[in-house]
C-alpha cells in the first residue's frame, strides 16, 4: 500500500502544478456585477457557443482536473 500512495502523491503533485498553469492562463471574467446592472445582454452568439471556445475548454478541464484532485486527496487519506 505504500507504493500505491506514494505514486498518488507524485499524481497529485503532477496534477496541482497543471492545475495553477491552467487556472492561471484563463481570462478573467469581466462582465461580472457590473454588467449586470448596466443591463448586459448575457444571451450572446459568443456566450451560448463558449464550450468551443479555447477558454470554454480551459473551464471544462479545470473542472475535471479539480474533480480528480479532490477525489485522489480522498484517496491518500483514506489510504493513511
Amino acid at each position: 500500500m505504500d507504493i500505491v500512495r506514494i505514486i498518488l502523491t507524485v499524481v497529485l503533485v503532477i496534477l496541482s502544478a497543471a492545475l495553477i498553469v491552467l487556472i492561471l492562463s484563463q481570462e478573467g471574467k469581466s462582465s461580472g456585477l457590473a454588467a449586470s446592472l448596466a443591463g448586459g445582454s448575457s444571451d450572446t452568439y459568443v456566450s451560448r457557443n463558449r464550450g468551443r471556445t479555447p477558454e470554454g475548454r480551459k473551464e471544462f478541464w479545470t473542472k475535471i482536473m479539480i474533480a480528480a484532485f479532490i477525489i485522489i486527496a480522498l484517496v491518500i487519506d483514506i489510504l493513511q
